[in-house]
């Protein structure tokens, strides 16, 4: 995967709602129902990240809320794999 540059990373940015780029990764908080449907979203964003080999960092706090944080290790940034899986995490939450 090549590494997107910061004006490609914007401009896909706004194809996505609440999702936002920060320290060479993107991120968005998910605010759930309550902790039991936080954890079965992030067992489903589980599912997809070993399936595609690209694991986010996923962090659980204040019981129902889920911050995802993106990036191709590998590359040292975004890369449209993490935007791949940006859309799989957003359709999980529909």
């Amino acid at each position: 995967m090549a590494l997107l540059d910061e004006t490609d990373i914007h401009n896909k940015l706004k194809n996505f709602s609440g999702w936002n780029y920060s320290d060479k990764q993107i991120q968005k908080e998910f605010k759930l129902k309550d902790f039991s449907s936080a954890l079965d979203f992030v067992n489903r964003i589980g599912k997809d990240a070993e399936a595609m080999n690209h694991h986010p960092d996923i962090f659980i706090h204040s019981y129902n809320k889920v911050k995802i944080i993106i990036s191709t290790h590998s590359e040292s940034g975004v890369t449209d794999k993490d935007f791949y899986l940006a859309k799989k995490i957003d359709d999980h939450n529909k």
